[in-house]
């Protein structure tokens, strides 16, 4: 057993890519701290985001501490700035987007109840207040991460990429199974 380095790293990765069917944005509605948006740039291009909708007064990727903490993720993203949510929930909508908030909120499913294997827009939320009350009303389904710990809640940028993940987990999974060493040697 060894750790996959260089070119078995890409083959890896493009055969995960391959088996990708939806595209995947997320919405961040008055995302403020640059730090959480640097983290969340850099696991969006890590699970291949299509786009980064930003409303309110979200921080850009490019902000200094944001791009510190994306460590240059942010040049694989397209991303749109929007004054308000509900303007950014209708370009979403209007790029053929299902929103999906990820909020604790009722009514909220746990996010492996939801069908996520389309194309979805995660939207999340400011830091301390969550979604907005306009941003839950324009979502089209809300989830949650389900938690079992003593812990309440998590950190935006924790909750984007464990939201992305289960989108891509559920994507790959109404594919053909798992990337495996035969699809390797195929490469």
């Amino acid at each position: 057993m060894h750790q996959l380095r260089g070119t078995e790293l890409k083959r890896l990765h493009r055969t995960w890519r391959r088996r990708s069917g939806s595209r995947l944005a997320l919405l961040l509605d008055d995302v403020g701290n640059p730090y959480n948006v640097g983290s969340i740039t850099r696991s969006a291009a890590a699970f291949g985001v299509d786009h980064l909708y930003l409303s309110g007064s979200s921080v850009s990727p490019r902000a200094p501490k944001a791009a510190k903490t994306a460590l240059g993720t942010d040049r694989y993203l397209q991303w749109s700035e929007h004054p308000t949510i509900e303007s950014a929930i209708q370009a979403a909508k209007d790029d053929g987007y299902r929103v999906v908030g990820i909020e604790l909120a009722d009514p909220a499913s746990p996010l492996a109840d939801l069908d996520l294997a389309t194309d979805v827009c995660l939207v999340l939320g400011h830091e301390e207040r969550g979604i907005s009350t306009a941003g839950l009303a324009g979502c089209d389904a809300i989830g949650y991460v389900p938690l079992i710990g003593r812990v309440g809640s998590l950190n935006v940028a924790t909750a984007a990429a464990i939201a992305c993940y289960e989108v891509r987990r559920q994507d790959w999974a109404g594919a053909s199974g798992s990337a495996d060493e035969e699809d390797l040697a195929d490469e």
